[in-house]
């Protein structure tokens, strides 16, 4: 199970934009995906830890989606803002 981690469309950055936006401050924390979630990151960087040895760095501009199930480490190094979507 991999976290995708790509450049966003056009069209999907206009259907994001009207998603609700999350934020986080610099920290380290567990997360467990109970659905499948779809977000575009603003602003900030982290670096997503997952699968005991697998990790993905997540940055401004990047279309990213977390699968359901997955359980992970977020280690936020530069504030994050994004918008998101659960399905």
């Amino acid at each position: 199970m991999d976290i995708l981690v790509r450049k966003p469309t056009d069209t999907e950055i206009e259907e994001m934009k009207s998603k609700p936006i999350w934020t986080c401050g610099v920290s380290e924390f567990d997360w467990f995906y109970d659905a499948t979630e779809t977000c575009l990151i603003i602003e900030g960087e982290v670096i997503v830890k997952y699968g005991g040895s697998k990790s993905v760095t997540i940055a401004e501009g990047d279309y990213v989606v977390f699968p359901c199930g997955l359980s992970c480490v977020w280690d936020v190094k530069k504030p994050i803002k994004k918008y998101y979507e659960f399905l």
